[in-house]
């Protein structure tokens, strides 16, 4: 190609990966590190605060706030490449300062102990995006994995119009389907499911079904495609990654796909990736096959921005 391929990605694990083994961001062995998406102009990656009380057995506050501590040492150490940002504004200045854009998410709210005035004192410290839950229920509501039945409870639901108030996205990724079905029902802004695929190709409780993709559309939303093989099929290959975009977009969907990897947050990777770095291969694997480019840098980039600046206006 004889111009840089634009990425936006919406989900990866990298920061917890750094925190539980020492690695930095510069340059590592995981799936992504500075280094390698230096390929792609502009970039941006929304970096997700995790953590799992069940196995690491330590208050989920601290691993927030030791998380956030790493990645601001991580950014501070390498802002001649990257910044942190909380608007769509802040990320075109990093990029016109030749550096990519970094966004900050936390994937499940019993991070923040499923409380209002933890959530805003996130907020202020730039979280710009939040999964109602991982696959551990909370206070929020029931997940994909575990209490599938439950939707949203009251406080879930306080939860989502003050995230709308803040100028935080909603992220239904992990959500179980009847907590996704009341977050569309009372959203007022675009919501997204930061990494997920869809469960009409691949059966799996962590894809989307049509219908929810349909509400995600009517939203004027993304959902992220999810690269963990687990959730993309048999013998997962990046033909497989294309099957599960090209039905989102027989839904109508051009303008509500978008990337989300799972970097660093999952075991397995489809054949023909190890990395971040191997996502131009699927850009040109798209226009090999006719895809029109504005549509490849659509899903690549502006679909997910364009929510971004919607939502993350502070």
């Amino acid at each position: 190609m004889d111009h840089a391929i634009p990425l936006f990605d919406g989900h990866c694990d990298t920061i917890l990966r750094c925190y539980q083994r020492g690695s930095r961001l510069a340059e590592n062995d995981g799936h992504l590190d500075l280094a390698r998406v230096g390929k792609f102009a502009p970039y941006a990656q929304f970096f997700a605060l995790f953590g799992d009380s069940g196995e690491q057995g330590r208050p989920l506050r601290r691993i927030f706030e030791e998380e956030l501590a790493l990645y601001r040492r991580e950014i501070g150490a390498n802002h001649d490449r990257i910044a942190h940002c909380t608007t769509a504004a802040q990320a075109r200045f990093a990029f016109r300062r030749g550096k990519a854009a970094a966004f900050l998410s936390v994937e499940g709210a019993e991070l923040l102990d499923c409380d209002l005035g933890r959530l805003e004192e996130a907020w202020r410290l730039g979280v710009r995006a939040v999964n109602l839950t991982w696959n551990r229920p909370n206070a929020l509501s029931g997940t994909n994995a575990a209490e599938q039945d439950r939707g949203l409870s009251p406080l879930g639901r306080a939860f989502v119009r003050r995230m709308e108030e803040l100028g935080m996205l909603v992220d239904v990724s992990h959500l179980s389907d009847p907590g996704f079905w009341d977050v569309a029902e009372m959203a007022q802004k675009p919501f997204f499911a930061s990494h997920s695929n869809s469960r009409a190709v691949f059966f799996d409780p962590r894809n989307l079904t049509d219908a929810q993709f349909t509400a995600i559309i009517e939203h004027h939303g993304v959902a992220g495609l999810n690269l963990y093989a687990g959730f993309l099929g048999e013998e997962a290959d990046l033909d497989t990654v294309v099957a599960h975009l090209e039905h989102f977009l027989a839904l109508g969907g051009e303008a509500n796909v978008s990337l989300g990897g799972d970097w660093d947050g999952c075991e397995t990777l489809p054949r023909g990736v190890s990395g971040i770095q191997d996502m131009d291969r699927l850009y040109e694997r798209l226009l090999r096959r006719n895809y029109p480019e504005a549509l490849v840098r659509a899903l690549f980039y502006d679909n997910l921005m364009r929510v971004v600046s919607e939502v993350c206006t502070m």
